[in-house]
């Protein structure tokens, strides 16, 4: 699966700020309030989470 300029802007948004990639890729669904929760718990879940979702879609 390549990646694509676009992923890799997502990727940069969820690095930054992690449910910013999620909302980027799949929108306002129950991952992005997973990626909220992981992100206020701890910010590393909330990345790697997010990057999980971009490279999954």
């Amino acid at each position: 699966m390549a990646l694509t300029l676009t992923d890799f802007f997502k990727l940069l948004g969820a690095v930054i700020i992690p449910p910013l990639g999620v909302f980027l890729e799949r929108g306002c669904t129950c991952d992005l309030l997973i990626n909220i929760l992981l992100t206020c718990l701890g910010y590393i879940p909330g990345i790697v989470h997010a990057v999980y979702i971009i490279l999954k879609y």
